[in-house]
């Protein structure tokens, strides 16, 4: 007991407080870590969650985009309306016809001529009023229109006398519609003799040959065909006196001669291969059939 009391008892109580102090503080210690454990754990959750949502979103919108494909490859299988389009025939079947006259003669001739001749020259080949005979109301057939514009025909014809060339010369666009023109002119020609010209089944020598053999009136043909004969010396244009261009007649598409390019074009080379120069000198005069 004299030990015991002889001992500083309060610094006994001291040191037993510490040391329970320190029991609390490690028994505290360990719940630390576990709610940092927690929250570690719930951090991992929050993220999962955030990183969840958007992948839904993605989600909704790969299922919007194929909904889209669609509809577009539904308008891309739809057929389209087309709208047609209007071709010569259609519109020349639509218009009225309408008869020909020395200026629609006279604006072919003065375009074609415009990039190979200058004006002054244009000028010089330009036709005149008196170069032309009157043109077709389309009443006339080729007979009367004939017999119209060429009224002194019989004594013409008898005056003629020349061989290898003709009085009247009637251009038209094909071999058939030649064959048409020359039944056409039996009312009109009398006497006189009518041949065909034209390169469908007929060579060139046999054509040469008939006109050099009698003394031919009318020539009817197409114009590539009259050209090659004039180019070649087969026919002559001195005795000629009238030019009948088969003007308004229209073929099965709607198309005039002037409508078919190449048949523009050998017409006009014809023209302009002294057919225009004797107008000029009003030797000729052209009409519009």
């Amino acid at each position: 007991m004299g030990d015991d009391l002889g001992d500083e008892w309060w610094a006994h109580e001291e040191n037993s407080a510490a040391s329970e102090a320190e029991d609390e503080t490690q028994r505290e210690k360990p719940p630390t870590d576990r709610t940092k454990k927690k929250t570690k754990a719930e951090k991992r959750k929050s993220l999962t969650e955030e990183t969840v949502q958007p992948k839904k979103k993605k989600t909704q919108q790969e299922c919007i985009i194929p909904q889209k494909k669609d509809t577009e490859d539904d308008n891309q299988t739809k057929p389209k309306r087309r709208r047609k389009k209007k071709t010569i025939t259609d519109v020349l079947s639509s218009s009225e016809p309408k008869p020909g006259s020395p200026a629609d003669l006279q604006a072919l001739v003065t375009h074609h001529l415009s990039g190979k001749l200058s004006v002054i020259e244009q000028e010089e080949l330009r036709l005149q009023d008196g170069g032309f005979l009157s043109s077709n109301d389309l009443t006339h057939s080729l007979s009367s229109y004939l017999k119209h514009v060429c009224p002194k025909w019989s004594k013409v014809q008898k005056q003629h006398a020349e061989k290898s060339s003709v009085v009247l010369l009637v251009v038209c666009s094909s071999a058939l519609r030649t064959i048409e023109l020359i039944k056409q002119t039996t009312a009109f020609k009398g006497e006189a003799r009518a041949v065909k010209l034209f390169a469908k089944h007929i060579k060139m020598e046999e054509q040469v040959k008939l006109l050099q053999k009698g003394v031919t009136h009318i020539g009817v043909g197409t114009p590539g065909r009259i050209g090659a004969l004039v180019e070649k010396e087969g026919l002559s244009l001195k005795a000629l006196r009238y030019v009948v261009l088969d003007w308004n007649w229209r073929d099965q598409k709607q198309r005039r001669m002037v409508d078919v390019p190449e048949v523009k074009l050998e017409l006009l080379r014809l023209l302009e291969n002294g057919i225009l120069s004797a107008c000029k000198e009003e030797k000729v005069k052209i009409g519009l059939f």
